[in-house]
């Protein structure tokens, strides 16, 4: 089946990756973190203000493909510390209500920046 890379307006430049990956009508979002546009850290050491930016990254991604939030089915979240998980409910509660996508959360040690708290990666069925 073929496959596109997605080429995005409005994202922080990428190196070695795309931000997104478009198979059919499935959309394979990369790890998402506290970066606006221009590549800058958003809310250093705060973790509420990262999780938003995390969630409005996924949802720029995912209308510049030509969808919403709902259409999000799969998220894999990355936490540096336990104590961020309610952080993180209140920033997806923003977006999404019950029933919520699947979504497998992790508490890792450190991201590949050592200013990001949080990562959220996301699988969508586009309409």
């Amino acid at each position: 089946m073929a496959h596109e890379f997605l080429k995005l307006d409005n994202m922080a430049p990428t190196v070695g990756y795309s931000h997104a990956a478009k198979v059919g009508n499935m959309l394979f979002i990369s790890g998402q973190v506290a970066q606006d546009a221009q590549g800058n850290v958003v809310g250093k050491g705060d973790v509420e203000a990262q999780a938003k930016q995390v969630f409005e990254n996924l949802k720029n991604i995912l209308e510049q493909a030509g969808g919403s939030m709902q259409n999000i089915f799969k998220m894999t979240t990355l936490l540096t510390h336990p104590s961020y998980l309610e952080a993180f409910r209140g920033a997806r509660n923003l977006h999404f209500s019950e029933p919520y996508p699947a979504n497998t959360l992790h508490v890792v040690q450190a991201l590949a920046h050592p200013d990001w708290l949080i990562e959220v990666e996301a699988f969508a069925v586009l309409d």
